[in-house]
């Protein structure tokens, strides 16, 4: 897939993914994540936050399902894929451009919390590994003794949130 754009991005969700099928008969799941960057305030003796990036994602197939259940509101997980311009018209008539990413790869980010992986069997790609590879994982939550519900995979207060 030459001349594509890249990224990776670690941020927050800002809500529970939600799946949806198309006409085809395919699973989407869309969720967005919110990175902010922080940066040291050596006047203040602080962190500060920066402005945020609310990048809208989109994941297909057996990943759309993977982060349907292992995926909540406010959680910090670290996603890699390809930017997409999309363009539309919207219900007034004017023309509209987005740019979301297609998720090809996302898990939780472990600078905070931890996680237990669980592989699912699935018809799709399985990481050529046949004792246990990690492509198509699915990622469980953490025990409830493991991280509060009201933020499951949040930065701890006072830390950085990069």
């Amino acid at each position: 897939m030459a001349g594509e754009t890249v990224i990776t991005i670690v941020g927050n969700l800002t809500a529970d993914p939600e799946l949806r099928t198309t006409s085809a008969g395919a699973q989407v799941a869309s969720f967005t994540i919110a990175s902010t960057p922080r940066s040291w305030n050596r006047s203040a003796n602080q962190f500060e936050d920066g402005q945020a990036l609310f990048m809208r994602c989109s994941a297909w197939r057996d990943l759309a399902e993977h982060c349907v259940r292992s995926l909540a509101k406010g959680m910090r997980v670290i996603a890699q894929g390809r930017l997409q311009q999309r363009s539309y018209q919207a219900q007034d008539g004017s023309n509209r451009t987005v740019i979301e990413l297609q998720v090809d790869e996302i898990g939780p980010s472990l600078r905070y919390a931890t996680a237990q992986v669980q592989k699912m069997q699935s018809g799709g790609y399985q990481g050529g590994n046949a004792n246990g590879g990690f492509g198509g994982n699915g990622y469980q939550q953490p025990q409830q003794s493991q991280a509060p519900a009201a933020d499951p995979w949040g930065a701890p207060a006072g830390e950085p949130d990069f």
